[in-house]
């Protein structure tokens, strides 16, 4: 079976969404056509060489990290206004441009943080609560349906985003060798969720 090339449905975003910095709905559409164009191409090449497909061999985190990644990248790239972070592990993601020297800063307040998770609803762990405008991909992989060739593509489902603040964040309990980590709490992510992008 021939791997399928996924597209978002145009009919699924909320054209009166409130977006920051010039950003406009169709944005976000092509940023997403772009991940679906690359999944197509990478996984195309992969089945014809009798290789699993790249959201079969990827580990959730590892997929949550590519597709933010790819994702800010697109969005820098079709934005008006906002561009890739230049400061390694800087935040946010997209910066406005000119604000920060080289476009590059390592805690600021002008722009925009993108997360992606499996997560329905767009809850996401963060590396601690700011005061931020935050993004919100859930994204959805078939690794189940037999035979693997008639799996689904792997799909965003939702996108979310909202001027969130640091008192929206609950802090989560660490362990010993755990990672201090953030998330919003109820009210935080019902505020996020109001202001939703796309919902399939």
């Amino acid at each position: 079976m021939p791997i399928v090339r996924n597209a978002p449905d145009p009919t699924k975003f909320n054209q009166h969404v409130r977006l920051p910095y010039e950003l406009r709905v169709k944005d976000f559409e092509i940023a997403m056509q772009d991940i679906y164009d690359f999944f197509f191409d990478v996984n195309s090449l992969l089945r014809k060489k009798g290789l699993d497909r790249l959201d079969d061999m990827l580990r959730p985190a590892i997929m949550s990290g590519l597709l933010s990644d790819m994702l800010t990248a697109s969005l820098a790239n079709h934005s008006r206004t906002l561009t890739q972070n230049n400061h390694f592990n800087g935040h946010p993601d997209l910066v406005v441009k000119g604000i920060y020297p080289n476009n590059a800063i390592a805690a600021g307040t002008e722009g925009v943080e993108i997360k992606s998770t499996r997560k329905s609803g767009g809850a996401v762990d963060t590396h601690g609560p700011r005061d931020q405008w935050m993004c919100v991909f859930v994204y959805d992989v078939d690794n189940e349906t037999e035979p693997a060739d008639a799996r689904r593509p792997m799909g965003i489902t939702e996108v979310y985003i909202g001027q969130v603040t640091a008192t929206d964040f609950r802090k989560n309990p660490r362990g010993d060798l755990g990672t201090r980590t953030a998330t919003l709490h109820k009210e935080g992510i019902l505020k996020l969720r109001s202001n939703w992008i796309y919902r399939a």
